[in-house]
């Protein structure tokens, strides 16, 4: 009796119900050229800063689900930097970020490029490069199983729970050759169907002594991005992978120790797309309020400062805009700054708070 899908004979030709799946696979690839369309009328600075936001999100969500935090503001600057972007407040970001960073940044930019075994060991390299000395695991190469079979397991020393045991160390080459070959060759499955079975398939050979989770979700992304035929990710699954963290686990234990029909795990893992997808909606919401803005004032004749202060004005303003701040923040006099908003008042971009005091305030008059 065999305990875990691969071990069984035909191992690893995976079937599934079409017929269950054809609904959602057309849900998903409706709101995917949905999103596409919308993303692609924002205008490039704006969707330079989709990007960022979202690729933001997809290092620290994948690093969540496997208990690691990153710095917000480090992870956004290393972003910025790797795709060669300018971002107000840039900050150092440490190597362990940077790691991750390039390994998504390769995933989604080089989405066209095949997948191989030297193009894995690089992104596993990326992300172990700045492991402390004590951490003893084989980085860029396949796992070993000097120390044991590779399980994953839960619970206290003594009193563990064994989810899975992985194929034996010797077995990886092989499995890796023939996953990589469909990976690169395979032209018959449904892409978005494609992404789900080769995130399943990896992390059940589950090659490396560690970051497999992360590697599996890096790849998903670039088959995702091959669907797309676009680079540009405007969505994160590993987002909604952290929140449906439990399940996600769950799900995956149940199909490695399941059948080769694989039916359930599409399911899910296309119901997780969708909602990722419809997610970004919520996520680049103040983007898509900056596109409507500019597009209602784009025959606005505007000087520099203005501009600043209006794409400033629709992020985080920190406190009240007044004559004296925007002096201060666009270094000219307190006359110029004056006549800008005169300006901008006038053209009915600006307009004066409703709370009164000795100073008068100023907001956008409608965003």
């Amino acid at each position: 009796m065999t305990q875990y899908i691969w071990q069984n004979k035909e191992w690893p030709r995976f079937i599934w119900d079409n017929k269950e799946l054809m609904l959602q696979i057309g849900k998903v690839r409706n709101i995917q050229g949905r999103l596409l369309g919308k993303m692609s009328g924002i205008g490039f600075p704006l969707e330079d800063e989709s990007i960022i936001k979202i690729m933001t999100a997809e290092a620290l969500k994948t690093s969540e689900i496997e208990g690691e935090r990153l710095n917000l503001k480090q992870v956004r600057s290393s972003v910025a930097r790797h795709l060669g972007l300018e971002i107000s407040d840039m900050i150092p970001s440490d190597r362990n970020t940077d790691g991750i960073v390039e390994m998504l940044i390769d995933s989604s930019q080089n989405y066209a490029e095949p997948m191989t075994e030297k193009r894995l060991f690089g992104w596993h390299s990326s992300l172990f490069s700045a492991k402390p000395a004590w951490v003893k695991i084989t980085v860029g190469n396949w796992r070993t199983d000097e120390r044991g079979p590779m399980q994953v397991v839960s619970g206290p020393i003594g009193k563990e729970t064994v989810h899975y045991q992985a194929p034996d160390a010797a077995e990886i080459p092989r499995e890796m050759e023939t996953l990589l070959t469909w990976i690169n060759e395979d032209c018959e499955t449904e892409p978005v169907l494609k992404a789900g079975i080769a995130h399943l398939w990896f992390l059940t050979i589950h090659p490396f002594e560690d970051g497999n989770g992360r590697i599996a979700r890096a790849l998903t992304d670039m088959i995702l991005a091959r669907s797309e035929e676009s680079p540009m990710r405007f969505y994160s699954m590993s987002a909604q992978i952290q929140s449906e963290r439990e399940n996600y686990y769950r799900i995956i234990e149940r199909t490695q120790k399941g059948t080769l029909d694989i039916t359930e795990w599409l399911k899910w893992f296309l119901n997780s797309l969708e909602q990722a997808i419809l997610s970004t909606e919520d996520m680049l919401k103040n983007i898509f309020k900056k596109a409507e803005f500019w597009k209602r004032h784009e025959k606005a004749v505007l000087n520099d400062r203005q501009r600043y202060m209006i794409n400033k004005l629709t992020e985080d303003f920190e406190g009240k805009l007044k004559t004296s701040k925007w002096a201060k923040m666009t270094k000219c006099s307190q006359d110029t700054a004056l006549r800008d908003i005169t300006d901008l008042l006038e053209k009915g971009i600006l307009k004066k708070e409703n709370a009164g005091g000795r100073s008068t305030n100023y907001e956008l008059a409608d965003f």
